[in-house]
C-alpha cells in the first residue's frame, strides 16, 4: 500500500510527529496534481511543511472512488457493521489523542490542552454517538387502503462532499464524517488549505480501522479551485459546508449550476449575549467571557455582542474585565496558555483593522486592542465599549478576540437589538427570571439560545442557524435527516 510522502514536524517543546502530505484517495496516500501548499505555524510564522493539493482530475478520482465504494460495498454493509467500524475508529483516536491534538495545536495555534481535552475528546464522543445510530435509522409503515401496503425507507444519499474550515480542523470534520458514514454515505472531504495536517492523521486511522477503500477520501486545496470543483461536481449528491456566508453563496451557485445537490450550510454569526439586571453577574461574566474568547474568538457562534441592562452595566463590566485579564496568551504548548495566535497574517490584520474601525465609529477600547508579543499572530483580548448596534463592529463578523458591549433599557429593546442582524446562529440570555428566559429564548431569531451559560455543546443536541447563518443541522438525531432521503414504497396486494 502506498504511504505517500511522510514528513516529520516538530513542536516548540521538541515533540516530533510524522505527517502525511499527500491526498488520501481510495484508501491510499497519493500525490496531488495541484500546487504545493505551505502550511504555516501561526505561533512562529514559520513553515511547518508543504502539502499536495487536488486539481480537477484529483477531485474526479476521489468522487469516482467514493461512487464505487457506495455502489459496491458501503451501502451493502450491514448497518451494525458500519457502526462497529466507526467505534473502532473512535478507539484508535482515543489511542492517538495526543498526536491528533498536537497537529491541531501546531497547525491551528490553539492551546494543546484545549485541542486534546475539548476538540479531540468531543470528536471521539461524536463518532461513538453516531456509531450507535447506524442500525437505528428506521422507516415507517403507513396505513393507506386495505388493498395496499405502504412503507418508507430512509436511504443514504450516496456520495457526500464536504468542505471544512480551519478553526476546528478535527472537530468540524468529525461533525460531518460521523452522521454521513452512519447513515450509509461515502464521502469526499476537503480540508482547509490552512490546516490540513490533523485530517491526514485521521485518514491514516480510517485506513487502520479497516474502512473499505473509497468510503472516505480526504483532499486539500484552495476553495476557489478544489472547493469549486467539488461543490459543482455532478457525482456529488450533497454538499456539507462550514465557513463564511460568502463562500456558502458560491457553493449554492455550484449546486444550482450542476445537479441541484442537497446542501447543508453552517455559516457566519454575530451572536448576542443579553445580560439582564436580575442576572447572577459573576456567573454571567464567566460564561459571557468564554462565549467570545474561547478558541481565540475564532468561532462562528461566538457571543461577540454583549448587551447589558443599564442599571448593572458598570458592575458587569468590572467583573468582565477582571475575568478577561486572567487570559494567558502564549505558546500553544505551554500548560497555562488559554489563547494562542490567530490563524494567519490576513486574519491578524483584519482583526486589528476592525478594532480601528470600531474606534473610528466611536467605540472605546476598554481593554487590549493591540498586537501581543513580537512574533506570531497574537492579539490581546479586546473589549470595545460605548458600542451602538449600527456600527460595523456590531454588525460584521470579526472572527477574533474582540467583543463589543452595548447597553439596553428594556427586555424588548434587547431582543430588538439582538435580532437586528443578518445572522442568526446563536444567542444567550442571563437572568434569574424564568418568564424572562422563556420570552427571550422564544423571541431570539437564532438556531441555539443558551440561558445562564454559553458555548455549551453535546453530541445529542442539534446545531445550526437562522437567516444568513445557513440551514441544516449538525449533531443529534436531526443531523441524520441531512444525510438521508425518504423513499415511499406502495405495494398492491393482488387477489383482493
Amino acid at each position: 500500500m502506498t504511504q505517500g510522502d511522510i514528513q516529520t514536524v516538530k513542536t516548540s517543546k521538541g515533540q516530533e510527529v510524522k505527517v502525511h502530505t499527500h491526498l488520501f484517495i481510495n484508501n491510499e496516500f497519493v500525490p496531488g496534481h495541484g500546487p504545493l501548499i505551505e502550511t504555516i505555524n501561526p505561533a512562529t510564522e514559520e513553515v511547518i511543511c508543504s502539502v499536495h493539493s487536488a486539481d480537477e482530475s484529483d477531485v474526479d478520482a476521489a468522487v469516482q472512488a467514493a461512487k464505487n465504494a457506495y455502489k459496491d460495498t458501503w451501502r451493502k454493509l450491514a448497518p451494525a457493521e458500519r457502526g462497529r467500524l466507526i467505534h473502532k475508529l473512535a478507539d484508535l483516536m482515543e489511542r492517538d489523542k495526543e498526536e491528533i491534538a498536537t497537529l491541531d495545536a501546531l497547525d491551528n495555534g490553539k492551546a494543546f490542552w484545549i485541542a486534546r481535552d475539548v476538540d479531540v475528546t468531543d470528536s471521539i464522543a461524536c463518532f461513538r454517538y453516531f456509531a450507535g445510530w447506524a442500525d437505528k435509522i428506521h422507516g415507517k409503515t403507513i396505513d393507506t387502503t386495505f388493498d395496499k401496503m405502504c412503507y418508507t425507507r430512509h436511504e443514504a444519499l450516496g456520495v457526500v462532499g464536504a468542505v471544512i474550515p480551519w478553526n476546528y480542523p478535527t472537530m468540524m470534520a468529525v461533525w460531518k464524517f460521523a452522521p454521513a458514514l452512519a447513515a450509509g454515505n461515502t464521502i469526499v472531504m476537503k480540508t482547509s488549505e490552512i490546516t490540513p495536517l490533523p485530517l491526514y492523521k485521521l485518514a491514516e486511522l480510517f485506513q487502520e480501522a479497516g474502512f473499505p477503500a473509497g468510503v472516505v477520501n480526504i483532499i486539500t486545496g484552495y476553495g476557489a479551485t478544489t472547493g469549486a470543483y467539488l461543490s459543482s461536481h455532478k457525482g456529488i449528491s450533497k454538499m456539507a459546508f462550514t465557513g463564511s456566508t460568502l463562500t456558502g453563496r458560491k457553493i449554492m451557485e455550484g449546486s444550482a449550476g450542476s445537479n441541484l445537490k442537497k446542501l447543508q450550510l453552517e455559516l457566519g454569526g454575530k451572536s448576542a449575549q443579553i445580560v439582564c439586571a436580575d442576572a447572577d453577574l459573576a456567573n454571567a461574566a464567566v460564561h459571557a467571557h468564554g462565549g467570545i474568547f474561547n478558541n481565540h474568538g475564532q468561532s462562528c457562534n461566538a457571543g461577540s455582542r454583549i448587551l447589558v441592562q443599564e442599571e448593572v452595566y458598570d458592575k458587569f463590566l468590572e467583573l468582565f474585565i477582571a475575568e478577561t485579564k486572567k487570559i494567558v496568551l502564549g505558546d500553544p504548548f505551554n500548560d497555562d496558555t488559554f489563547q494562542g495566535p490567530q490563524i494567519n497574517k490576513a486574519q491578524f490584520e483584519k482583526i486589528l483593522n476592525y478594532i480601528k474601525i470600531g474606534q473610528d465609529e466611536g467605540a472605546t477600547v476598554a481593554l487590549g486592542g493591540k498586537r501581543w508579543g513580537d512574533k506570531g499572530y497574537f492579539i490581546e483580548p479586546t473589549i470595545l465599549t460605548n458600542c451602538k448596534n449600527n456600527m460595523r463592529v456590531m454588525q460584521e463578523e470579526i472572527f477574533g478576540p474582540v467583543v463589543c458591549i452595548a447597553t439596553f433599557k428594556t427586555i424588548e429593546e434587547a431582543i430588538e437589538m439582538a435580532n437586528d442582524s443578518d445572522y442568526g446562529l446563536a444567542g444567550g440570555v442571563y437572568t434569574s427570571n424564568l418568564d424572562t428566559a422563556i420570552t427571550v429564548t422564544n423571541e431570539l431569531q437564532a438556531g441555539t439560545v443558551w440561558v445562564n451559560c454559553f458555548d455549551v455543546f453535546d453530541q445529542s443536541t442539534p446545531f445550526g442557524g437562522y437567516k444568513q447563518s445557513g440551514f441544516g443541522k449538525e449533531l443529534g438525531k436531526y443531523a441524520l435527516q441531512e444525510y438521508t432521503q425518504v423513499k415511499v414504497v406502495k405495494i398492491q396486494r393482488l387477489g383482493l
